[in-house]
């Protein structure tokens, strides 16, 4: 057996079935449960897999106001208004971007009440110019992942 994209390919049955146990994945990778095992463990030091978690329908448990948070922000504050949004819970994803606002934030919220709560105490905060929400209607792909391209020896 060729080791060859073994990683890629390893983390595509990973990303199809983040429960799959090693004997399941050597059997369908063609490799022994120690050939897994291993390539695993590296893949875990090296930081390319960095976990296992559940993926939550937040709408199910209670979560279903999205916001779309963009900040114009002090530029020596940008780290610790980035910090602040990271640590937040409900904040699922923090980004620094390019384009007329410094950060993105996407947060989620039981209700618009709720939501319009933390925004005014995050504006509070001098550092940041200008905000501008939008609250998403429909969720047309979220928390998406792709498979690594494997090339086929």
């Amino acid at each position: 057996m060729t080791y060859e994209n073994l990683d890629a390919k390893l983390v595509n049955a990973l990303l199809g079935d983040g429960r799959a146990s090693l004997r399941s994945l050597a059997e369908e990778l063609d490799v022994s449960v120690t050939t897994v095992s291993n390539h695993l463990s590296d893949l875990e030091d090296e930081g390319v897999i960095e976990g296992y978690t559940p993926r939550l329908d937040y709408d199910a448990v209670g979560y279903d106001v999205t916001a779309v948070i963009q900040l114009q922000v002090e530029g020596n504050a940008l780290p610790d208004i980035t910090d602040t949004l990271r640590e937040h819970r409900q904040m699922i994803s923090v980004y620094e971007v390019t384009g007329d606002y410094d950060v993105i934030a996407i947060g989620k919220f039981k209700d618009t009440d709720g939501m319009n709560d933390q925004i005014k105490t995050l504006l509070t905060d001098p550092d940041i110019k200008a905000s501008n929400t939008s609250v998403v209607l429909n969720a047309v792909s979220e928390n998406e992942q792709f498979e690594l391209d494997v090339d086929d020896a």
